[in-house]
């Protein structure tokens, strides 16, 4: 089954879902109902609530209904009939009034019995469709077009596969997913945690997690170094005439955590780097010998989400990017590309993970989404191709629609352990903030010749990243990168004075060390260290007290590690080495 078809499949259960529902709870009102990457759902208004424990009657309802979906049937219809058809759902009245007064074509689809305001993209028959190859997943409250200030609906969620083995693959991926969820792992090995009091979407990071996060980033950093990328240093606050200048402000300004001043200046909290960097470069007159030129910065930035769409690390209010632009002449784009490939590469491999690539390009249905002159999109697309090409020829996908406003850029999706992909790094090319800021150098003529800019984000979100890391790694960091390396417990207390000096020893050679000196058995020492996943512990006893050699419990193996006392430093630096 193509992509295409089972998304078809998927939109159609939808409408048997909806059907199922007005059958069980007659005084719903259904809003709309799409396919999604995994199955598909349908918003409601329930007149009394439902809960999950509902979803198993609602999802034998639609195996019922199943054999009467034996055709989508489609009908044009006026406005008015369409809205005497669904005179009791403003919901569906609204969509219409919407749709007619864009000009669109309305249409409806029939289903044995049930009748549905669509536009298409059906099966032909469910009539066939294995019962077992779908299934309700859960519930979830969600706002009316997405907007907070509309009515609160009921979302029902169902996973569908053109199989049932793929179905059950997916459920148990789901299963595991939900041991390895970062929400959990984060609370159980103390990386960061959230506040009531400062409020939802804003994390607050432990000195564990803090860790980690810097150890990321440094790492980063050593591999844009190498490229000749230098740091620069922002502010979090901006006028607004700068997001004005640079086309942000006319498409995210509702986006945006906005300050007025006493003397009534309005200022928004930075929602993005590119504009300010923007004006680091065009603080003095460049010569096209000083290009490229390479800036990065970590730094958060803010944006004002909704705070039904917030969860855990992967959506929130403060996000930290290790951003960087490049401002070059159009000529330089490609080898300044194959430095970030380079880069992007390197750091996720490292990891294990398995890139793919997309072209995320503007939608040619709508122009009036994107920034600029159609010819500069026709050559920064052109130019992306051309790279992705080079690299995997045409093993990559197209993504019409996903480009930024400004410039397509080159996506890299990420496959975790499990098998589920995210969308990763970026590579964006950018010709129209260069334009609107007059961002140019003297070219060999001496005539001003207007640049382009690279943006460039590794981790793109280090909070993002760090719940896909977590669960890719199941929390078991590598020993280079977790925040506790070796952990050394003790026997007994008459051990604690020699166990110190040995983590004071470690702790010098620059590992990072804690010493567990509680009154809790050995075993039970060792089940805790393994709790929290430290790559080494090492047991202190009176046999290493005496010079013995060191038995060192090696997390995810079972056999233990034997290093005599003379070469445990060296021995720990190396396993803990940094991959630079």
């Amino acid at each position: 089954m193509s992509s295409e078809e089972l998304s078809h499949l998927r939109h159609s259960l939808a409408h048997l879902l909806a059907a199922a529902v007005l059958e069980l709870y007659p005084d719903a009102k259904r809003t709309i109902g799409p396919a999604v990457d995994d199955g598909f759902y349908y918003d409601f208004k329930f007149s009394t609530p439902i809960s999950e424990e509902d979803l198993p009657k609602i999802e034998a309802k639609m195996r019922e209904l199943l054999p009467t979906f034996t055709s989508f049937d489609r009908t044009e219809v006026s406005a008015d009939e369409a809205r005497a058809t669904f005179a009791d759902n403003k919901y569906k009245t609204e969509l219409i009034n919407e749709f007619s007064t864009e000009g669109q074509t309305l249409t409806l689809y029939r289903s044995g019995s049930y009748v549905d305001l669509c536009r298409g993209g059906h099966a032909d028959s469910l009539a066939g469709v294995d019962p077992e190859s779908f299934k309700l997943s859960k519930i979830a409250g969600a706002y009316w077009r997405g907007d907070s200030e509309k009515d609160q609906l009921t979302r029902i969620y169902g996973l569908a596969f053109a199989t049932a083995a793929e179905l059950a693959s997916h459920v148990a991926m789901l299963e595991e997913a939900k041991k390895r969820d970062h929400r959990k792992l984060g609370a159980e090995l103390k990386l960061f945690t959230f506040s009531d009091l400062v409020g939802p979407g804003l994390p607050l990071w432990t000195p564990r997690g803090t860790t980690v996060r810097m150890l990321l980033d440094g790492f980063v950093w050593s591999l844009r170094r190498a490229h000749g990328y230098e740091r620069v240093t922002i502010p979090h606050i901006t006028k607004k005439d700068l997001y004005e200048t640079s086309g942000h402000w006319a498409k995210y300004a509702d986006d945006l955590f906005k300050i007025v001043t006493r003397e009534k200046h309005t200022y928004a909290m930075k929602p993005m780097n590119c504009p300010h960097h923007a004006q680091i470069y065009a603080s003095e007159m460049r010569s096209y010998r000083e290009l490229p030129v390479r800036y990065a910065e970590t730094t958060m930035v803010y944006r004002d989400e909704q705070s039904g769409e917030l969860g855990g690390l992967t959506r929130v209010l403060s996000i930290t990017q290790d951003d960087a632009h490049v401002f070059c002449r159009l000529s330089q784009v490609r080898e300044e590309a194959e430095k970030i490939w380079d880069i992007i590469t390197t750091f996720y491999g490292t990891f294990g993970y398995e890139l793919s690539l997309r072209l995320s390009r503007r939608d040619p249905a709508a122009p009036e989404k994107y920034l600029g002159d159609p010819t500069d999109w026709d050559r920064s697309e052109a130019e992306l191709r051309d790279i992705i090409e080079s690299h995997v020829g045409s093993a990559y996908a197209d993504g019409p629609g996903e480009a930024a406003f400004y410039g397509p850029k080159i996506d890299f999706m990420a496959k975790d352990s499990i098998g589920r992909t995210h969308q990763v790094a970026t590579i964006q090319l950018d010709f129209n903030q260069p334009r609107n800021f007059g961002l140019t150098c003297v070219n060999e003529k001496g005539d001003k010749e207007q640049i382009v800019m690279v943006h460039c984000a590794i981790m793109g979100s280090i909070e993002r990243f760090m719940a896909v890391l977590i669960e890719h790694l199941g929390g078991a960091f590598p020993m280079w990168l977790a925040p506790y390396q070796i952990r050394v417990a003790t026997v007994s207390d008459a051990f604690v004075p020699d166990a110190t000096e040995l983590k004071e020893k470690l702790s010098a050679a620059g590992l990072r060390v804690e010493l567990d000196a509680s009154d809790e058995k050995v075993g039970k020492k060792i089940r805790a260290s393994a709790m929290m996943k430290v790559p080494w512990t090492i047991v202190f006893g009176a046999k290493e007290a005496e010079g013995g050699d060191f038995k060192v419990n090696v997390f995810g193996t079972t056999e233990d590690l034997t290093v005599p006392q003379a070469d445990l430093v060296a021995t720990a630096l190396n396993a803990a080495k940094t991959p630079r």
